[in-house]
């Protein structure tokens, strides 16, 4: 997820809950083969207990989705994911992200090149559809590719997040798999909040696995067996939010307006008498020691 997923956050997830595979947010291959890349590259920062991680990029040129193979190879990614459903109208008014489920030769191509540039395993996060539910073709002409994985958001592109996730579609991907006899694992996508419901959504319909987004914000321990975040003190939870922040500003205080961390306070800071107030002063906040300032005012309030 774009601002989302970087490097800081997924610490946070390594340290308190680390999920079996982990992804970037998404980059841009034009981006990636610009001069002016470096800010992608800080993006693109990882530690090995992030392992293992898949680099997600985005664009709508094989010659690009080549070259940038070639580099993520040399970074020692794990695999790389290519955005075939990102639903932002910048994105897809230039034919990218979601918008290249109406252009599956180029689509294909673009596969081709980044398993030719990489040599690393190849995946593609898309949706069932761009207007209207079309998997039944859209799916058989990603699987006429050496794909190792596709991850289904369970919704086309026109509904957004609109509408509730049709995992229906999902089981119905899986037999699609089946009938081509490929080996690409289905991974499904789409209001999964917790792990015990991405375990019941892999009885449901037989896929291969469940991707989590959304429901990690605030929850870096959701993929962690032993903990439910009910039973997380307010306490340690803030000094996560402070941790967070903290790692923030050490990997992006030169690159990054701190306000990207706002999307994250919102989520730390709910479920509690209180929440409400203390949201909006942090939503003021510039920097991690002022939030740092205000828990504490906070905490010691409560006590």
């Amino acid at each position: 997820m774009d601002e989302v997923t970087d490097a800081a956050f997924r610490q946070i997830l390594a340290k308190y809950g680390k999920p079996d595979v982990m992804w970037t947010e998404f980059v841009s291959c034009d981006g990636l083969c610009s001069r002016g890349r470096e800010n992608l590259l800080i993006d693109l920062q990882y530690k090995n207990n992030e392992r293992p991680i898949i680099v997600q990029i985005f664009g709508n040129d094989p010659d690009l989705f080549f070259a940038t193979a070639q580099l993520l190879r040399k970074m020692k990614f794990d695999g790389i994911d290519i955005n075939m459903g990102c639903p932002e109208k910048s994105i897809c008014k230039n034919g990218k992200g979601a918008a290249m489920i109406k252009d599956p030769a180029n689509a294909r191509a673009c596969i081709r090149a980044t398993i030719e540039g990489g040599g690393l395993p190849v995946s593609v996060k898309t949706r069932i559809g761009f207007s209207q539910d079309e998997l039944d073709n859209w799916l058989p002409e990603l699987l006429k590719e050496d794909l190792s994985a596709v991850v289904i958001h369970a919704r086309t592109r026109k509904e957004m997040s609109k509408v509730p996730a049709n995992w229906r579609a999902i089981k119905r991907a899986v037999k699609i798999r089946d009938s081509l006899k490929h080996s690409a694992l289905i991974i499904g996508n789409g209001d999964v909040k917790n792990l015990a419901q991405g375990y019941q959504r892999v009885v449901q319909t037989g896929c291969d696995g469940v991707m989590i987004g959304r429901a990690t914000f605030g929850n870096p321990w959701i993929f962690n067996r032993q903990i439910d975040i009910k039973n997380i003190s307010l306490t340690k939870r803030f000094a996560v939010m402070v941790e967070h922040a903290k790692l923030f500003e050490k990997y992006f205080g030169q690159t990054k307006n701190f306000a990207v961390m706002k999307k994250y306070f919102k989520a730390y800071v709910s479920g509690f008498a209180g929440a409400k107030e203390l949201r909006m002063q942090l939503m003021a906040v510039e920097n991690a020691k002022q939030v740092e300032k205000i828990v504490k005012v906070f905490l010691k309030s409560q006590s």
